[in-house]
Formats: C-alpha cells, sequence, structure tokens
C-alpha cells in the first residue's frame, strides 16, 4: 500500500515560507522518497522517511512562492507524481455554516462564478463525512484541488473565497484554501475527547451527548438519520417555493406560515455530525499535519445558547490546531457573530461575542474581524460574505503579513466624571444619525439607554437614570442596530466596559 495524502495531486498548492510535511499511508517498513522540482527541473527539496503505523511523514525544506513545479514520491516499484504544483499562501477555513455557505448561494456569487479566471486560487474541500465507511474513504481518495475558471468552484466557502480573493492580488503569489466545515456544528465537534476532557465546559458536552446516545446503535443512528433529512430537504423545497412565489426578502414568520417550522432536530448517535469530536476525528485528521500559512474560522452560533465558557472551548481550538499543524504561532483569523434574532433578544449571542473578543485579546497571533453591522435579522445565514471575507483579509494584514490592515474602532479604557462616562477609543467615529447602542448602569446593576455624544476619539455616555454610572457597554443585543463607524467604513466593536 502507497497512497500519498490528496492534498499532494496535480494542481496543489503548498505552504510558501515554512517546511513542507509530506503524508499519506504505506506500509509498515516501507522507504519513501520525495522530491520537489521548480519549473526548470532543478531540484528544490529531497527527503526520504520510512513508514510507521500505515502512515508516513516527511518534510521538505521551505520554500519561496513559486509555480509550475512537480512532486515526485516514489515507493518501492511505485511512483506517484503531481505536476502543476504551487507554492504561495495556504489557509485552512473552518467552522459551521456561515463558513460553510458556498459562493453559488451568497450575493453576488453566480456573477462571479461565471467570470473568476485565475488558476492560482485553488480550493480543496475535504468531504463532508461524520464517519468511517468505505464511502467516506472512497469521496476523500478522488478529492482534487479546483480551480478559480469560470463555470468552477461554485460549492467553495463564500468567506474563504473573498479572502482569498483579496489575497490573491494583495500578495501576488498562488493561494490555496482548505475547506473543512460542517453547518450546524459546535466548537467541540472539532477538538478531540483528550482536549474536552481538560476542561469542564468540554466534559459537560460529553456528558449531555452521551446521556443522550445511550444505547443508540450506528443502525438505529443511520435510520434514524435518512428520516431526519428527508424531512428537512421537504421542509428546505417548500421555503424555496415561498421565497420564489413571493420575495427572497419573505419574513421569516411568513416563511414559518406557509412552509412550517424548521424540522431542526438532528438525530443523536456514533454517526452524528454533530457529536463531540466527530468531525475532528473524520475531517480535520484527514489533512493534518499540512503546513499551512494560517487559519480562518467562523463559527460559535451553534454553542450561544450551550455554554458560557465558550472563551475557554476557543482557547483549546485554537492551541490544539496549531499544535496539530505544527505552528504554535500559525495566525488564527475569526469572525466575530454578526446581529441575528428572529425570536427577540435573548443576551446569547452579544455575550459570545465579547468571549470572542477575549480570546484574540488573550492569545498572541490572533485576528477578530467585526460583522456586528452585516447581519440580517430573521436570517441566520446572511449571504452579504464578500465584506465578511474582505475583513478576513484585512486582519491577515496586521496579523499575517506584519502590515496596517484596516480596523473596526475598539473601546480601549473608561475614564468616570461627574454623572457621566467617557469611553476612550483608538481612533476617530462617525455617526450616521443619533448614536444608538449604548447602555450604561450603576452601582444597582440597571442598564439604561445612554445619550451618546462623540467627541473626537472619546464618546461621552449619560443618562437621566444613572446620576453615578459605573459601567458601560455597546450593541449588547442578540440584533443591535448600529450606526457608528470609523472613518474607514468599519463598524465600531462591541464592548462592555
Amino acid at each position: 500500500m502507497f497512497k500519498p495524502n490528496p492534498l499532494f495531486t496535480n494542481s496543489s498548492i503548498l505552504c510558501h515560507g515554512r517546511e513542507i510535511a509530506l503524508f499519506g499511508e504505506a506500509d509498515d517498513g516501507m522507504r519513501i522518497t520525495a522530491e520537489l522540482t521548480d519549473a526548470n527541473g532543478s531540484t528544490l527539496g529531497k527527503v526520504a522517511c520510512t513508514a510507521h503505523a500505515e502512515r508516513f511523514l516527511m518534510y521538505l525544506p521551505a520554500q519561496k512562492p513559486q509555480t509550475g513545479c512537480t512532486l515526485k514520491m516514489t515507493c518501492g516499484d511505485e511512483t506517484f507524481m503531481a505536476t502543476d504544483v504551487a507554492i504561495g499562501e495556504l489557509w485552512l477555513a473552518g467552522g459551521q455554516s456561515n463558513m460553510e455557505l458556498p459562493l453559488m448561494n451568497a450575493d453576488g456569487g453566480k456573477e462571479e462564478i461565471a467570470v473568476h479566471n485565475d488558476p492560482l486560487l485553488r480550493f480543496f474541500d475535504v468531504p463532508k463525512w461524520a464517519r468511517a465507511c468505505n464511502e467516506a474513504d472512497e469521496a476523500f481518495t478522488n478529492t482534487r484541488w479546483q480551480k478559480a475558471l469560470p463555470g468552477e468552484a461554485a460549492w467553495v466557502s463564500a468567506v474563504a473565497y473573498w479572502f482569498a480573493k483579496k489575497a490573491r492580488a494583495h500578495r501576488d503569489m498562488p493561494v490555496g484554501i482548505v475547506d473543512c466545515w460542517w453547518g450546524g456544528t459546535s466548537v467541540t465537534c472539532w477538538l478531540p475527547e483528550e482536549a474536552l476532557r481538560a476542561t469542564a465546559a468540554g466534559q459537560r458536552y460529553l456528558d449531555e451527548y452521551a446521556e443522550k446516545s445511550a444505547g443508540i446503535t450506528m443502525e438505529d443512528y443511520l435510520k434514524a438519520e435518512d428520516d431526519f433529512y428527508r424531512e428537512l430537504n421537504a421542509w428546505n423545497v417548500r421555503v424555496a417555493r415561498v421565497r420564489e412565489i413571493r420575495r427572497q426578502d419573505t419574513p421569516w414568520a411568513e416563511i414559518e406560515a406557509q412552509a412550517g417550522v424548521c424540522p431542526w432536530n438532528p438525530p443523536v448517535g456514533p454517526g452524528s455530525p454533530y457529536r463531540p469530536c466527530g468531525l475532528y476525528e473524520h475531517m480535520l485528521r484527514q489533512v493534518m499535519p499540512a503546513s499551512l500559512n494560517g487559519f480562518l474560522y467562523y463559527q460559535g452560533e451553534e454553542d450561544a445558547t450551550r455554554t458560557d465558557r465558550y472563551d475557554l472551548l476557543m482557547a483549546q481550538l485554537i492551541t490544539q490546531w496549531r499544535q496539530d499543524f505544527g505552528g504554535e504561532n500559525l495566525p488564527f483569523l475569526f469572525v466575530q457573530l454578526p446581529g441575528w434574532s428572529n425570536e427577540g433578544d435573548h443576551f446569547a449571542w452579544p455575550r459570545l461575542r465579547l468571549q470572542q473578543a477575549a480570546v484574540r485579546d488573550a492569545i498572541r497571533n490572533t485576528g477578530l474581524a467585526v460583522t456586528i453591522d452585516l447581519g440580517e435579522k430573521e436570517n441566520i445565514h446572511p449571504t452579504d460574505k464578500q465584506p465578511v471575507g474582505e475583513r478576513l483579509f484585512e486582519v491577515a494584514r496586521s496579523v499575517a503579513w506584519g502590515e496596517a490592515g484596516e480596523d473596526s474602532p475598539e473601546a480601549t479604557g473608561i475614564q468616570h466624571i461627574p454623572g457621566a462616562l467617557l469611553v476612550q477609543l483608538n481612533c476617530q467615529v462617525v455617526s450616521s444619525g443619533v448614536p444608538r447602542g449604548f447602555e450604561i448602569c450603576g452601582a444597582d446593576g440597571v442598564w439604561y439607554p445612554a445619550d451618546a455624544e462623540i467627541a473626537n476619539e472619546v464618546i461621552i455616555l449619560t443618562a437621566k437614570e444613572v446620576p453615578e454610572p459605573l459601567h458601560a457597554r455597546y450593541a449588547f443585543l442578540d440584533w443591535p442596530e448600529v450606526n457608528v463607524f470609523g472613518e474607514n467604513g468599519l463598524p465600531l466593536a462591541p464592548f462592555w466596559m
């Protein structure tokens, strides 16, 4: 047996500036050699290793960005050859449905797909399988790199696509994205069991799922899964019909009145993609330990009402992924949840947004794209993904590439004066109309809407109900209406001070 990982097939993108991990499957004791040559046939690197536990792993020396390379791997009488190999930026895009939302379903996506023509912008989609089976093995074995050519790459992540397109133009080198996502998943789906057992928050997810799935066999689960997706697909057809007959922006309550309530109740069991650790084991592991230049991550919706320690779980994920992909300082860029609420405000999303910001502040080489202005009130999957991807690109400029990217304004400090609070910002902001979304409270902890006066890089907050204010917060609603932006057009980040 000799099977190099499908990441190393024709038209692959390899990571620049770091040692390049080459890996795959081989019989124990077999000797594998690899050689990377440039467009002129000159050797860029040559390495060898011996397979152990039916796996092989070796590292080519770091390379500069280039195209037209050839990668040859040999094991005994078998030779594997990959041509049209490029070296450039390689990022892994992970998370749940808002990272999964494909380019073809995003605003402007169909038009972009029809004309984009950049063969050095490439994507590798890890197949969506949550359990070990022959079909999963076959799907991964047959996965190949896609180029952004006219009519192709329709199903790649829209967020990752717009990030990569900006990076291509700015970095002037090949850019590759490894897509690894699944809608509706918790952060715990993307972590190993040993990591979850290290915290009380992680252990609770394990215990809850074990209790729910007790006694359910794989046969039971697969039957329930078929029934669930049959019902869900029928509901999706009804929703599409309502939107086609009426209009795309039909209010959610009206859609449910016509199509019924979404039957989102996925079954539990040993094959569920929503079980803790499942997708870490059956998707993410498929591409470990690829050498990367960084991570893109958009997730949190599923956990907003399930844990008050998302910050601990998110910190675990960042540390774990960096360890798994061989770089303790790899840039990790993630998206702060936008606004959304189709059932009123429960304050779950604003709490999670603050925890996301706390993780960014606590862990080095991380960055957060603020999207508080980009949500859709009754659509948990906003379709305007271009600004999300482009904001991640701006974060990458400062976190990954040492440049001055365009960042959202942030509150940096607070000062108490008689009857008011002064919130210090890191840059000047402007407001379209009367500034909204600010609140203050006193010692009694009761929050009141605050009048906000913007004075250069300071916001002065007052409320007649709070003569001695102590704390201030901004955009602390599931669906806040925001109208305060930096001069660069990016929204003021939510805060609690």
